[in-house]
């Protein structure tokens, strides 16, 4: 919605205000914690210092602020809008008769943009961090904690094959994945799509060239026949060096714009994509997350000053924001245990909240 006039650009500017101070208090502590956890975890290491440190946690940082956005406006537009109506600016706009839609539209556009650039720009952004961090705080951990647990499963897949990987550990060579100890278990589909072992590779080493794996001192074994042994082979692969990788991620990890080929290779290989899918529906659904918590922050702060009990009204709000972010949290988890469809448990939580924000809005100002 285009805005204009002079009233909805002053609105606009003390809600970046409110949502900028915000922003930038969160994005804070955020960066305290994170570098004091890492201090705990990587800092034990002689030859890491500060510096070091504080790179990982800007590396960090930014997946971690995109998870609290939804604070930020809630905590911005309510600071922006309780200042108007401590000021009795918001009296002094109701007394020239403007309408409390007009100057809550403002906020509630700029989250909504700022939710569409959250997921286009700001969560591709945060997933390659994310990922160089995870590469270097590995690096910088590297042999001191030999015991750590470091097997690999993955699995790749077409029409006619499926292929079981297993690898004692894996590390990345000149961006290339390398597994150690590997195992692969080749299907080959029947006519019903069913999976039909058909043989073992058990290999030294094994590294994910593009499109294919090089297997080095491979050991090849067939059901009813002898084993064979090759100094190296080569097999056909559907994964690339990113995509193999992102197999070790979480979904929350992968940028939104490879989300839908995480989908398709996970579904390829045989394996649930249902953790992708519902993580593709909630950034889908971000914007209206953020508009809607936009809209609850404005209808818990538009009570008259001079009529007291204006903190209270905030303080519920800030509440109900915080029952909206663990409703989210507690709908997927519902979906991922395949309790509830993956569409409601996106989609419900912010478009209710935005329902509940409208409806408050509707009794207080239109009666």
């Amino acid at each position: 919605m285009r805005l204009s006039g002079r009233l909805e650009r002053y609105v606009l500017a003390r809600t970046l205000g409110g949502v900028g101070s915000a922003l930038a208090v969160i994005a804070a502590v955020i960066i305290l914690v994170q570098f004091v956890d890492l201090s705990r975890q990587v800092g034990v290491r002689a030859d890491v210092g500060p510096a070091d440190l504080f790179g990982l946690t800007m590396l960090r940082a930014p997946s971690v602020i995109q998870i609290l956005l939804p604070f930020v406006f809630l905590f911005g537009v309510i600071a922006a809008y309780v200042g108007l109506n401590r000021k009795s600016e918001l009296v002094a706009m109701r007394a020239a008769g403007v309408s409390a839609w007009r100057f809550i539209m403002p906020s509630a556009t700029c989250a909504f943009l700022a939710g569409v650039l959250t997921v286009t720009a700001l969560n591709p952004l945060a997933a390659a961090l994310n990922a160089r961090f995870e590469v270097d705080r590995a690096r910088m951990m590297e042999n001191y904690l030999p015991g750590a647990p470091k097997e690999v499963w993955l699995r790749q897949g077409d029409e006619t094959n499926q292929i079981v990987i297993h690898a004692r550990s894996r590390d990345m060579v000149q961006g290339a994945v390398r597994l150690r100890g590997v195992s692969l278990f080749v299907y080959q589909k029947d006519q019903q799509g069913r999976p039909v072992f058909k043989r073992r590779l058990e290999a030294a080493e094994a590294r994910l060239m593009p499109g294919f794996w090089q297997l080095q001192d491979v050991r090849e074994a067939t059901a009813g026949e002898n084993s064979v042994h090759s100094d190296s082979l080569s097999i056909r692969s559907t994964l690339d060096a990113e995509s193999a990788m992102e197999r070790f991620a979480s979904p929350d990890a992968i940028a939104f714009w490879k989300l839908p080929a995480a989908i398709r290779l996970t579904e390829q290989a045989g394996f649930s994509a249902a953790g992708y899918k519902l993580r593709f529906h909630q950034l889908l659904a971000t914007p209206i997350l953020f508009a809607a918590m936009a809209v609850l922050a404005a209808a818990f702060s538009l009570r008259l000053a001079r009529l007291g009990g204006l903190a209270g009204l905030a303080g519920a709000g800030v509440a109900l924001g915080f029952v909206v972010f663990f409703f989210n949290q507690f709908s997927g988890a519902l979906a991922k245990g395949d309790i509830i469809p993956l569409y409601a448990a996106a989609w419900a939580p912010p478009v209710v909240a935005l329902l509940s924000g409208l409806t408050l809005l509707c009794y207080t100002e239109d009666g």
